[in-house]
């Protein structure tokens, strides 16, 4: 005879399994210090919602904005590098968006102190010196300078129901 907890609990704690049901959603925002060596902590509401599978490794890179776009690596490798995969190399355009985007990349694994370096280049390309602001945006976490958030919100003269309205009702 075999018990239900049995059988089911070899399914559902398989690793394929696992990665196939659980989904990563980071929100909220928090203001940090960055330290003298360029690191900023993760906050805990955050770290907690890092699969097991990225091993409190990051992969980093300039996002489309003024931001630091930051993925847990799993994420990364699922999903950016599958969709960097697919790119034709033989397309001018891609090949300027790869270079961009991958020459700016960098890994690196969180600290003791659940801090990870944003590297010179990164901040400088984000304006970010002694704050930051990290905001959980979905799959992803973005690291912005505070005062650079704030012009980027204040440059849009459309209310917030109006791009919610826009957003949520396409398909």
């Amino acid at each position: 005879m075999c018990y239900f907890g049995f059988k089911w609990g070899k399914v559902f704690n398989s690793p394929k399994f696992l990665k196939l049901s659980v989904k990563v959603m980071f929100v909220g925002s928090y203001k940090y210090s960055v330290d003298a060596k360029g690191r900023v902590s993760i906050p805990a509401k955050l770290r907690k919602n890092v699969n097991p599978e990225a091993n409190d490794n990051f992969m980093m890179t300039r996002a489309m904005d003024q931001c630091i776009v930051v993925y847990p690596m799993d994420l990364w490798k699922d999903t950016i590098e599958t969709k960097i995969n697919q790119l034709d190399e033989f397309d001018e355009t891609g090949n300027r968006f790869l270079r961009i985007y991958l020459q700016n990349a960098f890994d690196d694994t969180i600290d003791s102190q659940a801090r990870i370096s944003l590297p010179q280049h990164l901040r400088n390309f984000a304006g970010i010196e002694k704050d930051a602001l990290i905001i959980g945006a979905g799959k992803k976490i973005e690291i912005w300078n505070p005062t650079i958030y704030d012009e980027y919100l204040n440059a849009d003269s459309r209310t917030y129901t109006e791009i919610a309205k826009e957003v949520m009702n396409k398909r």
